[in-house]
């Protein structure tokens, strides 16, 4: 389901009745990572250690998931974990809305820096997070695996 260009989307923290839609939309980019099922629901534990933050971004009126992101919370640094967006609904603000939104999380939490991480060859990805304010601060050479390659990490300071 593509979102339509005039859609209104809205962001919520995710719930265990969306972990079919995100495992969907997970496995249908190649660029995303591959979580058990276990891990999204550990995420949306609030007693779980580290603390997680788990939103979705919904086409408002129609509830369907258009993407999501996991970060972990270790005051003043989390990490971004994960962030995808369906491919139909790419480059069209859903990312950044759901960054803004965890952004806004981070700041309740007293988080000042934001640490990533992205595939060497993920250009999207990377120009999505230097458009976001990210810098880049290093690699990890062969850090992933299947296809081997670089990982680039990257950090955002918050006011």
């Amino acid at each position: 389901m593509n979102l339509p260009l005039d859609a209104e989307v809205r962001i919520r923290r995710m719930a265990p009745a969306d972990l079919d839609r995100v495992i969907e939309l997970e496995q249908s980019l190649p660029q995303a990572p591959r979580w058990p099922r276990s891990a999204y629901a550990a995420a949306l534990n609030p007693d779980a250690a580290p603390r997680r933050i788990a939103l979705v971004a919904e086409e408002a009126g129609h509830g369907a998931v258009q993407g999501f992101a996991v970060a972990s919370l270790l005051p003043p640094q989390s990490e971004l974990e994960t962030i995808a967006v369906a491919a139909g609904s790419q480059r069209q603000g859903v990312a950044h809305r759901i960054l803004m939104a965890m952004v806004e999380e981070f700041k309740t939490a007293r988080v000042t820096e934001v640490l990533a991480e992205a595939r060497a060859s993920n250009l999207a990805a990377l120009a999505f997070y230097r458009a976001q304010g990210f810098a880049i601060t290093g690699h990890r050479p062969r850090y992933y695996a299947d296809p081997i390659e670089d990982a680039v990490l990257l950090e955002l300071r918050l006011a």
